[in-house]
C-alpha cells in the first residue's frame, strides 16, 4: 500500500483529520476548491469541548491568545439556558471559524499534508485495493491513487453523492437562512428574536459592525448559484420583522440552511465520511464544528493504524459504530429546536411548558451537553465507569513535575498512565511502538491502578493490570510487535 490518504475537503474537519494522520506518519493529501482561507466565515464560535480536544494536540492555547470569549448565555430554540449547571467545557466561546481553520492548516502543514488549494474532487472509484480520484485543477484533470478516500467537503457533499450514500430523510427540519456583516445606520433599533415567521438575530462583531442574521421556516431557498446580496438580506429580515433595516455597506454575505440530517453509513469500503459531509445540523452553538472535529480525530488514528497494518480487526468499522450514534444524538437536538419554534402559534403551549422545565438544574445540564458530550460505549474487557470518557483535564504528578493526561496525548499516540506501585509498565513493553508508558502518582479524581488512553483520549480500559489490560490493549491497539 502507499500510505496515502485522500481527504477531499479543506475545511476544519479535513485539515483536523490530515492532521491526525501525519501524527501517524501516514501522507494526506488535501484537495479545497478554494485558493485561501478567507478571513470572514458562517460560524463565530468554537465550543468548550472543542477546545478541549485541540488541548490533546497541543494547540489550544493558540486559540486563546487570540482572545476568545465564552458567551453569556446559550439558547435552546431561542429559549435560554442556565450555564451554572456545567462548567467551561460546555460553554460557547466567541472566535470566527476562519481562525480556527487557520491553526489547523499550519498544523497539517507542519506534519506533511499535502494541502492542494484550487483542486476539487470530480469523480471517484474503488477496488478492493485502493480508490482512484478525479480532480480538477487550474493546470487541468489529473487522477490520483490511494489506500483511502474522506469525504470532508461538506454539506453537499460531491463524495457522498459517487458514493450513492443516502441520507436520513427531515424535511420537516429544513429552513432557509442568510447571515451578513454589515455597516448599518447609527441608531438603527433591532427586533431581535423569535417571531412567527423566522428568527431575527444582531449580534455586535466589531467597531460598527453587526452580524444580522435570519432563519425563515417553511420558505425554499434561494439557488446556490445566486449570489448572495444585501437586498437578499434587507428582504428576509423585512419578511420576519416588518421592517427593512438600512445597511450602509456588507463585509461578507453567506447563505445556509441546509436540513438537519445524517447520513445512512459512513463507511463505503475505502470511502468514508466526515463532518458536514456525514452529518448537518441546524445552526447553533458551534454544534456543526465540534462534530466535524471529533470525528476527524475518531478516524485519524483507526486510519492509521489500518494503513500502518497493526489495526486489530474490526478497528476501523468502529469508527461509523461510534460515531453514528453521537451524530444521531447531535440531530435529534437540532430537530427538537426546529418543532419547538415551528409554527409559534401551535408550539407556544410548549414552548411555555418547556421555560418552566428549565427551572430544573438537571435539564438544562442535559440539554447543553446532549449534542457535544459523547462517552463511547465499552469495546473491550472491563466495566470501570471512566471507560469511553474523555478525562483530558485531569492533573497528573510525574517524576518530571505536574502535567495533564491532555498533554500526554499531543504526539497522537495511545497512552497507558501507570499510578505508583503497579506492575503494568511491564505489561505495556510489547505496544511501546504506538503507545506511551506514563507513571504518575494516584489521583483521587482517578479510581484506578492503571488507565489506557486511545490516541483520541478516550479512555479505553481503567483498572488492575493483569489480563485484562492485556485483552483492552489488543482490542484496540492490535497485537504486540514483540
Amino acid at each position: 500500500m502507499s500510505r496515502t490518504v485522500v481527504i477531499a475537503g479543506g475545511g476544519p474537519t479535513g485539515l483536523m483529520l490530515a492532521g491526525e494522520l501525519g501524527l501517524a506518519g501516514i501522507t494526506a493529501v488535501v484537495l479545497e476548491p478554494r485558493t485561501e482561507i478567507v478571513e470572514h466565515s458562517r460560524g463565530m464560535a468554537v465550543h468548550g469541548r472543542t477546545l478541549d480536544l485541540l488541548e490533546q494536540r497541543g494547540l489550544a492555547d493558540d486559540l486563546r491568545e487570540q482572545g476568545i470569549f465564552a458567551w453569556p448565555r446559550t439558547p435552546f430554540a431561542f429559549l435560554w439556558l442556565d450555564l451554572d449547571s456545567v462548567g467551561p467545557e460546555d460553554y460557547t466561546y466567541g472566535m470566527p471559524q476562519w481562525r480556527t481553520e487557520k491553526l489547523l492548516e499550519r498544523r497539517a502543514g507542519e506534519v506533511g499534508a499535502d494541502i492542494r488549494r484550487g483542486h476539487e474532487l470530480t469523480g471517484c472509484t474503488q477496488d478492493a485495493d485502493r480508490v482512484t480520484v478525479t480532480v480538477r485543477s487550474p493546470e487541468g484533470e489529473y487522477e490520483l491513487a490511494a489506500d483511502y478516500l474522506v469525504g470532508c467537503d461538506g454539506a453537499d457533499s460531491a463524495v457522498r453523492r459517487i458514493a450513492t450514500i443516502k441520507q436520513q430523510d427531515h424535511g420537516s427540519s429544513a429552513y432557509y437562512g442568510v447571515l451578513g456583516d454589515v455597516e448599518v445606520k447609527e441608531g438603527e433599533q433591532f427586533d431581535a428574536g423569535l417571531h412567527p415567521a423566522g428568527v431575527f438575530g444582531a449580534i455586535p462583531i466589531g467597531p460598527g459592525t453587526l452580524r444580522l442574521m435570519t432563519i425563515e421556516f417553511g420558505r425554499a431557498p434561494v439557488a446556490a448559484d445566486v449570489a448572495v446580496t444585501e437586498a437578499e438580506l434587507s428582504a428576509s429580515i423585512e419578511r420576519i420583522v416588518g421592517k427593512a433595516p438600512q445597511i450602509d455597506s456588507a463585509r461578507f454575505l453567506a447563505r445556509f440552511g441546509e436540513q438537519s440530517t445524517v447520513a445512512e453509513r459512513f463507511r463505503d469500503g475505502r470511502v468514508l465520511l466526515a463532518g458536514d459531509a456525514a452529518h448537518i445540523s441546524f445552526v447553533s452553538g458551534t454544534q456543526g464544528l465540534n462534530a466535524g472535529l471529533q470525528d476527524a480525530v475518531n478516524l485519524g488514528w483507526k486510519l492509521a493504524a489500518e494503513l500502518n497494518g497493526h489495526a486489530p480487526g474490526g478497528l476501523l468499522d468502529s469508527y461509523h459504530e461510534e460515531r453514528y450514534p453521537a451524530a444521531v444524538q447531535a440531530c435529534a437536538h437540532a430537530r427538537a429546536q426546529m418543532a419547538l419554534m415551528h409554527p409559534l402559534s401551535k408550539v407556544a403551549p410548549l414552548r411555555e411548558l418547556f421555560a418552566e422545565l428549565l427551572r430544573f438544574e438537571e435539564v438544562n445540564r442535559y440539554l447543553l451537553q446532549m449534542p457535544t458530550l459523547v462517552r463511547y460505549p465499552a469495546a473491550g474487557p472491563g466495566d470501570h465507569p471512566l471507560v469511553g470518557e474523555r478525562i483530558g483535564g485531569t492533573s497528573l504528578f510525574t517524576a518530571d513535575g505536574e502535567t495533564t493526561v491532555a498533554r500526554t496525548l499531543h504526539g497522537g499516540r495511545g497512552v497507558l498512565v501507570r499510578f505508583a506501585g503497579d506492575s503494568a509498565n511491564s505489561a505495556a513493553e510489547a505496544w511501546r511502538d504506538r503507545v506511551d508508558v506514563v507513571t504518575a502518582k494516584p489521583v483521587t479524581e482517578i479510581d484506578a491502578a492503571v488507565v489506557l488512553l486511545r490516541p483520541d483520549g478516550h479512555v479505553a480500559y481503567a483498572g488492575a493490570p493483569g489480563e485484562a489490560l492485556d485483552g483492552a490493549l489488543r482490542t484496540w491497539f492490535g497485537e504486540p510487535s514483540r
